[in-house]
């Protein structure tokens, strides 16, 4: 294999980078709760009319992005994470579809609508047709067109790349990223959540085994905000869990456990460096782990080599180790953490290492074999799945192998086919990935497909098609674990489409979106669909039981939502309404939808940062939090 780049210089701070989604709005007048002017653009902003002729130009860039790093470094190593696309603000315009609207299907015998790029795969294996035809037809022909959720078109692959290699360059100076999916509310370890139902049975199972009700008032108010510790540089801060008992946030060179409805610190756990990494997936009994910061090699920039485990319920620092690569001479860099049926496991350049989650016992180190074999990443849950990449740097071979948790041996293994750099894991049980297949997404997302594969038998279930302009899930490029706005469960894949214009609707916002499910056995399209209704856009952020909670972003005169889907009919269940004002919209906001820890349990959210940066201005920095919460009770 062939030695990775290396890391390239800090970043400068930028100057006029381009304001993404979600990014912080101009400065208020004065703080938190005051009454403000509604901006002239960006998220909640209602949709112009679209063009009849060509798109018009977008708007000059403003302000940095929050957090948003600088000059692209050389081309990052597997398991760097990217940065979240810069898009449009909400209601921005799309540019006009030059394709068959969502869903139209392929018509047989007919060329695709855009040219392939030579050498480049299409759907299926090379030189094959698809294993699964396109998906049917959800709502009117023409709608949406490609765009992405803030309703611009979307980057291209280029882009992303360089965007990719951007956030390399944060990873040296704040030690690494992570983002979080829905988590674990402290009764199941998978993200997944309760994997019951009959598999392949064309979306025939019900939902329901959910604990998440609907209260009598579903209308919430702010429960607490933390406003953001001062800090000179962009600061990782990941890590957010939920139990039944305590809320616990990643802040500076800390961990603090707050109570779940007052906010008030229970407990604090101090670190000698900031958490780089954590793992979105705790235990039955509330166990956890994540990676931090240290400087001890000597570095200007400290590293991510300390791995830990941590009892979320009572503070507890379980246990505390490292470990040193191949060469012996260093401490391994981890970009990836994970908590996988009582095993904590953790990927890097090096390879990946594993310990016993209560005991912190060493299971195995990192290795390369000399077939230039190594794990790079692995997934979690009620099952532990490896990632393991072999041979050229250039053209690898991807293997995805379900481990004995207690040894590291492979008891299945599912080989990518050719074309695939990047494998990422979805859920680790039900074992579903998603790749990009021969980079033909287009869009930055990692996702041209997904892969339902059986456990037991490493063999191929089902192979899904996600065009990258019908569906908004996504996966960091070049990381194992970091998928958003996806769930599997109940023997289905649930996934959002992109926005698109609410055609036909009466006194129409203009944007919505829905969230569709895939039969794991078949992958055909089960009936249905979940509306996430005029000017709100959904996605999902974890299973309950065969429910999926989803997070519905609101239009610009209404709250955002949490609601529960019926994992069969896809009927949705108002859980939360948070506060039309517009000084909590503004709050909730400043907390980007897609790229911010969104944890929701018994009738409350919480919004948490995951990348905190010097604010702009003194009256900027009033409308910066590192969490906050809101909630029904």
């Amino acid at each position: 294999m062939s030695q990775p780049p290396q890391p390239p210089q800090p970043p400068q701070q930028p100057n006029d980078a381009p304001k993404g989604f979600g990014a912080p709005q101009e400065p208020p007048a004065s703080g938190f709760g005051a009454p403000q002017q509604p901006p002239a653009g960006g998220y909640g902003t209602p949709a112009p009319p679209p063009p009849a002729g060509p798109p018009s130009t977008p708007p000059p860039a403003g302000p940095p992005a929050y957090g948003y790093p600088q000059t692209p470094p050389q081309q990052p190593g597997y398991g760097y994470p990217n940065t979240p696309p810069q898009q449009p603000g909400y209601g921005y315009p799309n540019a006009a579809p030059q394709q068959p609207g969502y869903g139209y299907p392929g018509q047989p015998g007919q060329p695709p609508t855009q040219p392939m790029q030579p050498g480049q795969p299409g759907y299926g294996y090379p030189g094959q047709p698809p294993t699964q035809p396109m998906q049917p037809q959800y709502g009117t022909p023409g709608a949406p067109g490609p765009g992405g959720p803030g309703g611009g078109k979307k980057p291209n692959t280029q882009l992303m790349i360089i965007i990719a290699a951007v956030v390399a360059v944060a990873l040296i100076v704040g030690g690494g990223i992570w983002y979080a999916t829905g988590k674990d509310d402290g009764k199941s370890e998978a993200k997944t959540g309760d994997t019951g139902g009959a598999k392949g049975d064309g979306g025939s199972a019900t939902g329901g085994g959910g604990k998440e009700k609907a209260p009598a008032n579903t209308s919430a108010k702010v429960l607490f905000q933390t406003p953001q510790p001062k800090v000179t540089d962009l600061t990782s801060v990941h890590g957010s869990w939920l139990t039944d008992k305590v809320y616990v946030k990643a802040g500076v060179k800390q961990i603090v456990g707050y109570d779940p409805a007052k906010g008030t610190p229970l407990w604090t756990l101090p670190l000698t460096g900031n958490v780089c990494e954590a793992s979105s997936h705790a235990s039955a009994d509330g166990k956890t782990a994540f990676a931090f910061e240290s400087t001890e090699s000597g570095s200007k920039y400290p590293s991510c080599t300390e791995v830990a485990a941590l009892d979320l319920n009572t503070g507890k620092l379980l246990w505390q180790a490292d470990v040193k690569g191949a060469s012996g001479d260093r401490k391994s860099r981890f970009d990836e953490i994970t908590v996988g049926a009582g095993t904590v496991a953790a990927g890097g350049l090096d390879g990946g290492a594993a310990w016993d989650l209560t005991t912190g016992k060493e299971l195995w180190k990192p290795t390369t074999t000399a077939d230039q074999c190594k794990d790079v990443g692995y997934g979690g849950g009620d099952a532990l799945v490896a990632v393991r990449k072999c041979g050229d740097y250039d053209k690898p071979t991807i293997n995805v192998q379900t481990l004995d948790p207690k040894t590291g041996q492979p008891t299945s293994t599912y080989k990518m086919m050719p074309g695939i750099d990047y494998a990422h894991i979805v859920s680790s049980k039900p074992l579903v990935l998603a790749a990009d297949v021969g980079d033909s997404a287009g869009d930055g997302s990692g996702i041209s497909d997904f892969f339902s594969v059986d456990d037991k038998t490493g063999k191929l279930l089902a192979r899904i098609p996600a065009p990258g302009d019908k569906y908004s899930a996504s996966c960091d490029s070049t990381s194992v674990e970091k998928c958003t706005m996806v769930v599997a469960g109940n023997g289905k894949l649930y996934v959002p489409t992109e926005e698109h214009d609410n055609a036909g609707g009466t006194g129409s916002i203009g944007r919505t979106n829905e969230i569709i499910a895939f039969d794991l056995t078949t992958g055909q399209p089960v009936p249905g669909k979940a509306d996430a209704g005029d000017g709100y856009t959904a996605y999902p952020l974890r299973m309950d039981g065969n429910n999926v909670i989803a997070y519905k972003e609101g239009p610009y005169d209404k709250g955002s939502q949490v609601v529960s889907i019926d994992g069969g009919s896809l009927k949705s269940t108002l859980l939360l309404e948070n506060p039309a004002e517009r000084s909590v919209r503004d709050a909730i906001q400043s907390f980007s939808g897609k790229y911010a820890d969104i944890l929701y349990g018994n009738g409350r959210l919480y919004l948490g940062a995951q990348l905190l940066s010097k604010p702009y201005s003194d009256s900027d920095s009033e409308k910066k939090f590192l969490f906050m919460a809101t909630g029904t009770s």
